[in-house]
């Protein structure tokens, strides 16, 4: 089997892919790329037995077959090897000799046949939706993810969807962002979990254009299809929490605050925060808000005040500054605004203009305030 391809177009496709890869895999050739060449066209697919990722590329090939390559080795040589073509020669032990315009390279490659078997889409359910969608959808919500694996449901993002809308759910237990797109529609009325490491794959690999992809999922797997780019994951196998009912249904008290302002000053006040709760005591009264950080063991001590707009009572509340920073990140309009109640309550930000067709809201915990 004998192949060529240009050397940075290759590099370019496996760095899509690479992410997949896991060190210290308990299988050897989950450290491989399987590579397979058939009418001029190679797939080369890469896989951790949970998340399969795969990418398609025009090579110039006589012949079909397919060989397992370790990606590391391959991904090392691309990445020092000015753009050329290179050949690919496999023979039938599966050793592979690499021919650039100024030398050879050889590397022992493995059966193919060992590779692991991708999922098949059998009774799958599909709908469109634009990669832009849902890079946004994903930037949005993946921060929000838990990593507590006591609680797998909250490892993953929470994907209900419906004929009208498709919304993005996330939640640690301390704070919970819901994103709306009505721009979306699926056949059904249906919810699943998806883990955070194909997200953060599809949000690297995915371009931030209007292209549509195709969404497919069945009971156990998801699959996400863009032009030459595949992925397959297992879905997260667990009950997603009734997030509705942590939401408040009323709090009265509206502060809007300029985004960027409020941020740096979270910043550099959460410096002087203990930093196990990076608590942030925010005191609010008339058009004044106060941040005000300290940390008792060290004798720090940090507070700035920020002009603001206030329809409310006079109110103090401690938040983790790290998550407000996180929320603050995903609003991108130069104003928020924070719904609050009492200094007991989840307090809910928001952008002050939504999108057409979107729909973001953020929640987070207070801190009981030190005294």
């Amino acid at each position: 089997m004998k192949f060529i391809v240009s050397s940075s177009l290759f590099l370019k496709q496996l760095q899509q892919i690479s992410g997949v890869i896991q060190a210290n895999n308990v299988l050897p050739i989950l450290e491989d790329f399987l590579c397979e060449i058939e009418n001029n066209t190679l797939t080369v697919t890469a896989t951790d037995l949970e998340t399969v990722m795969r990418v398609q590329l025009e090579v110039e090939a006589k012949e079909q077959g397919k060989v397992c390559i370790p990606a590391k080795i391959l991904i090392d040589s691309l990445k020092n090897l000015p753009d050329q073509p290179l050949t690919f020669s496999i023979d039938k032990n599966y050793a592979i000799e690499i021919t650039s315009d100024s030398g050879k390279y050889k590397v022992m490659g493995e059966n193919p046949d060992n590779f692991p078997k991708e999922p098949v889409p059998d009774d799958a359910t599909e709908f469109l939706m634009t990669s832009k969608g849902l890079v946004t959808a994903i930037n949005k919500t993946l921060f929000a993810v838990s990593n507590d694996d006591l609680r797998p449901a909250m490892t993953g993002v929470f994907v209900e969807l419906t004929p009208e809308f498709v919304q993005f759910v996330a939640t640690d237990a301390h704070r919970l962002v819901k994103y709306k797109r009505t721009d979306v529609m699926s056949p059904t009325t249906d919810s699943f979990i998806v883990p955070k490491k194909p997200l953060n794959l599809l949000k690297n690999a995915l371009p931030n254009t209007d292209d549509d992809i195709t969404i497919s999922y069945n009971k156990n797997h998801l699959f996400v299809k863009h032009n030459a780019l595949q992925l397959s994951c297992r879905l997260i196998d667990a009950r997603f929490p009734d997030y509705k009912v942590v939401i408040p249904g009323d709090n009265p008290f509206k502060l809007f605050v300029s985004k960027i302002d409020f941020q740096q000053a979270l910043r550099r006040v959460s410096i002087f925060s203990n930093k196990s709760t990076n608590q942030v005591a925010l005191t609010i009264t008339g058009n004044q808000l106060q941040l005000e950080a300290q940390d008792i063991d060290f004798s720090f001590e940090g507070n700035e005040r920020l002009s603001c707009q206030y329809n409310g009572d006079d109110l103090k509340i401690a938040f983790n500054a790290k998550f407000l920073i996180e929320m603050l990140n995903a609003a991108e309009t130069q104003e928020v605004v924070i719904e609050l109640s009492t200094g007991t309550k989840a307090g809910i930000l928001k952008p002050t203009e939504q999108l057409e067709g979107e729909d973001l809201m953020m929640l987070v915990m207070p801190l009981m305030l030190n005294n």
